[in-house]
């Protein structure tokens, strides 16, 4: 029986270069004994001696699910990807043998450790040490499920460069300092500060962006399990949060009751039919009278009014969102309810004065499902798009804006006529017929409904400069 001690049982360089010699030395996973260091010496095992490594063709694939799942903590891994490693090599197609027993434990230590990748990008909370040379530092307690340290590392990296961190963890700790990564051994919580100046902050966003209409506590407990939210400090607000919802939700429908504006059906009056002819329709101010009395789709039976755009007309930048939501609908101005919020703080960020943009919508009447006293927000069809774009097309015209900003993938529709996901389209500069510049991005709406922190994190800070991109381009 051979003998193989992994000093680092997760390291998978390590692993790799045993693996490697005894598949060099024909040795067959029976024949091998695979312990850590720290499991204590074997009473019958022989040290396995280094033997030549020659040519061996694996699956990337394989290679890749491998060097996830040696972060898994059972004992067992090394063997068993000793021996999968081994039976690939006389089977080429085993991986797609879903029955195997192997193979399935193998795709589920994947899909585990996958989960703990996710889960500790979304979780890890960093608090404040301090500065120095002009850099800020920082660091963070994490208790993974597996030894998955190496296999996050990278992201934060990435994610906060400009900063110098810890993360410590029960098994390692990695450091980025001095814009170089680090490793180092395991610690303990002692180690990380409980709280920082910051996280009062975060826990009144928090708040302030619960929505007590969608709590669906079985699925938040299913994307944020309660063995994490120790180390969260917005996680002592859940229980308040919840506890209150039913009421907070009772005083919403009190107060949002969707009934029709009274205004509208004195300001109905006010607008000309003949306006409803084209030619009639010649400045910014005859689009939003008009846009009311508009019937080229069903959308105008149920909503309070149209909402066309606003801004001046000089404005160098148009933003086109999808439709009006509840709030635009019974004010009449576009982006005034709770993703305009978000959309006035983004523009903030990003050095924008809203009072110089053309705001508007790709379709102009709010389409809903009524819900008791609430009205839910649907998606506007392909259709509806294509059938109000007349009214976009209109305002394009008399705005001529030098850059168009569209805010999701019906916005991208209402804008170029074809369907595109966000993704193929954002990160770059697009150029429309006539040569207005043409920039595609999220709409703020969706910043809302994302539950995971650092995704929303991440998609805002995009989103913000996707913006401060539009700002450049039209200086």
């Amino acid at each position: 029986m051979r003998e193989v001690v992994l000093k680092e049982p997760s390291d998978f360089a390590e692993w790799r270069r045993a693996a490697r010699g005894l598949l060099a030395g024909g040795v067959a996973p029976e024949e091998v004994s695979w312990r850590g260091s720290a499991e204590g010496a074997s009473l019958f095992g022989d040290a396995i001696a280094a033997a030549p490594v020659g040519q061996l063709s694996l699956p990337r694939e394989l290679v890749e699910i491998a060097e996830r799942v040696i972060c898994h903590r059972d004992p067992e891994v090394p063997a068993r990807l000793y021996r999968l490693v081994w039976r690939v090599l006389h089977d080429r197609h085993l991986l797609a043998r879903t029955t195997d027993a192997e193979v399935d434990w193998l795709r589920k230590a994947d899909k585990a450790i996958r989960r703990d990748v996710h889960k500790m990008h979304a979780f890890v909370r960093f608090r404040r040490l301090g500065e120095e040379a002009g850099r800020e530092s920082f660091a963070a307690w994490f208790e993974p499920t597996h030894r998955i340290l190496r296999l996050t590392a990278p992201f934060f990296q990435r994610r906060f460069y400009g900063m110098d961190w810890a993360i410590v963890t029960p098994d390692a700790r990695a450091i980025w300092q001095g814009e170089t990564l680090s490793y180092g051994p395991g610690g303990t919580r002692d180690e990380v500060p409980d709280s920082d100046v910051v996280e009062d902050q975060w826990r009144t966003y928090y708040g302030a962006i619960f929505n007590p209409a969608r709590v669906k506590i079985d699925a938040m407990r299913a994307e944020m399990p309660k063995k994490y939210w120790k180390n969260l400090p917005e996680a002592q607000d859940i229980a308040p949060l919840l506890a209150g919802a039913e009421a907070r939700v009772e005083r919403m429908r009190e107060a949002a009751v969707s009934l029709a504006n009274p205004l509208t059906d004195k300001w109905r009056t006010r607008v000309p039919d003949e306006l409803l002819l084209d030619d009639d329709v010649k400045t910014l101010g005859d689009v939003a009278r008009a846009v009311d009395r508009c019937t080229r789709c069903p959308l105008y039976c149920n909503a309070t009014q149209g909402v066309a755009g606003e801004g001046p007309q000089a404005a160098r930048i148009m933003l086109v969102g999808e439709q009006p939501g509840d709030q635009e609908d019974l004010q009449g101005r576009p982006f005034v309810g709770p993703a305009g919020q978000v959309l006035d703080a983004a523009l903030e960020e990003a050095g924008l004065d809203r009072t110089r943009l053309f705001l508007t919508n790709a379709v102009k009447h709010f389409k809903f499902e009524p819900r008791g006293k609430r009205r839910l927000h649907q998606n506007p069809t392909v259709g509806e798009i294509d059938i109000c774009r007349w009214w976009l097309d209109k305002e394009r015209a008399l705005v001529q804006p030098e850059l168009i900003v569209t805010l999701g993938a019906s916005a991208l529709r209402g804008v170029t006529g074809k369907s595109a996901s966000i993704k193929s389209m954002r990160g770059a500069v697009h150029e429309l017929d006539g040569g207005t510049k043409l920039i595609a991005t999220i709409h703020p709406s969706f910043l809302l409904r994302l539950p995971d922190r650092a995704r929303a994190a991440e998609e805002r800070e995009m989103f913000v400069a996707d913006l401060a991109l539009a700002r450049k381009l039209a200086a």
